[in-house]
């Protein structure tokens, strides 16, 4: 097991200030693992109910009464099963001094659990748990972690090939057991063959009357699949900047596989060989340092930006928190050039300096403002944001 000491902290730190924790991610990312882990370490009463154990359902039938009386930390694991425990928990959060604290475990995001966000407002922490990222596996396994994904049973697993396997069936449960457990009815091929076209459009600007036509649905249809998809956390939308800066400018998301592992497996490559072979091989690049910078930044969803403007300028990530503004370019390539685009980011944005994520070895300036950053190096290079 690699420990994931950083993600470990920053959930006891939520449990001591909110008597709720939601601890969200896609299926699967080590949600269960984590937790375990927060009640090993926990002094006093403990105790974990999975609403997949048909022993531990049958315990909630009558909710109030099954959790009034449990004292420390109750985890509740898979609950968007029962959505309707959120107002049961509202009303055990507000106890006088709150004899239980929940850490409720879920596989959607709280767009999904609209019922947990809306009926626990003010009371309830919302933590994302990503895949494992360089600063976890060590940067010498940039290459596997990339190839692989983060998810931690693919990362680990003994060859490319029993990962490769894992990936697909990860893909088969998702769809077939997941998607519907949330309440929704869409044939799994269907959204399966939207999901492998999104591997092919991965990196690029949302359009919806292409994937309209494609599918011969409706707009509102296809982004309604989009959306179902991002709020599950296997595609990520990343939003454009649209501050007005007198140019025109791309106003659709980018949509990426958040995993790089199941981008690989929906797109059929099987082997590192085949990767670098293959037409996608800089927008998987792009997408999987973009979210390694992020987690590095430990900057939050809303924070994250694409640039692109009609004329053709563009920046991969903009990250803006208060006054800061950071910008990234990723290049597959040992050898980055300084472009007009950047200089354009550069002066239209305000960026004090622009790095570009590379996949060489050294770490060099560009020009006064724009750095070039080898990916080995990029916890070295890049600190976490105030």
């Amino acid at each position: 097991m690699i420990p994931r000491t950083d993600h470990l902290r920053q959930l006891e730190r939520r449990l001591r200030t909110s008597p709720v924790v939601a601890l969200l991610g896609p299926r699967q990312v080590g949600k269960t693992t984590l937790a375990r882990e927060v009640t090993r370490r926990r002094k006093g009463q403990t105790s974990f109910l999975d609403l997949e154990d048909p022993r531990d359902l049958a315990q909630l039938d009558e909710p109030m009464l099954a959790l009034e009386g449990r004292r420390g930390l109750v985890v509740l694991d898979e609950i968007q099963r029962r959505p309707e425990l959120f107002p049961v928990l509202r009303v055990l959060a507000d106890r006088p001094r709150t004899p239980a604290r929940f850490l409720v475990l879920g596989s959607a995001s709280p767009d999904l659990l609209r019922q947990g966000s809306e009926s626990l407002a003010g009371r309830i922490a919302f933590y994302d748990l990503p895949g494992l990222d360089i600063q976890e596996v060590g940067i010498r396994q940039i290459q596997q972690l990339w190839f692989r994904g983060g998810l931690p049973k693919a990362y680990l697993a003994a060859t490319h090939r029993a990962s490769d396997e894992w990936r697909h069936d990860f893909v088969r449960t998702f769809l077939e057991r997941d998607i519907p457990r949330l309440g929704i009815a869409i044939p799994p091929g269907t959204l399966e063959r939207f999901w492998a076209m999104l591997a092919h459009y991965h990196g690029q600007v949302w359009n919806a009357s292409e994937f309209g036509k494609s599918f011969g649905i409706s707009h509102p249809t296809v982004r309604r699949y989009l959306d179902i998809l991002t709020n599950a956390y296997v595609i990520t939308q990343l939003r454009p900047w649209a501050e007005n800066v007198g140019k025109r400018i791309v106003k659709s998301p980018k949509v990426f596989v958040t995993d790089s592992g199941i981008l690989h497996a929906l797109l059929g490559i099987k082997s590192p060989t085949e990767l670098e072979r293959q037409p996608k091989l800089g927008a998987s690049w792009e997408g999987f340092m973009m979210g390694q910078v992020v987690r590095v930044l430990r900057a939050r969803r809303e924070e994250c930006y694409f640039w692109a403007t009609h004329a053709g300028a563009e920046l991969d990530l903009l990250v803006v928190r208060g006054r800061q503004r950071l910008g990234f370019e990723f290049k597959r390539t040992d050898a980055p050039r300084p472009t007009a685009s950047m200089r354009s980011a550069l002066e239209t944005l305000g960026l004090r300096r622009l790095v570009v994520v590379h996949a060489g070895q050294s770490t060099f300036p560009l020009t006064s403002q724009i750095r070039a950053v080898a990916a080995v190096e990029l916890v070295n290079e890049i600190k976490p944001l105030h």
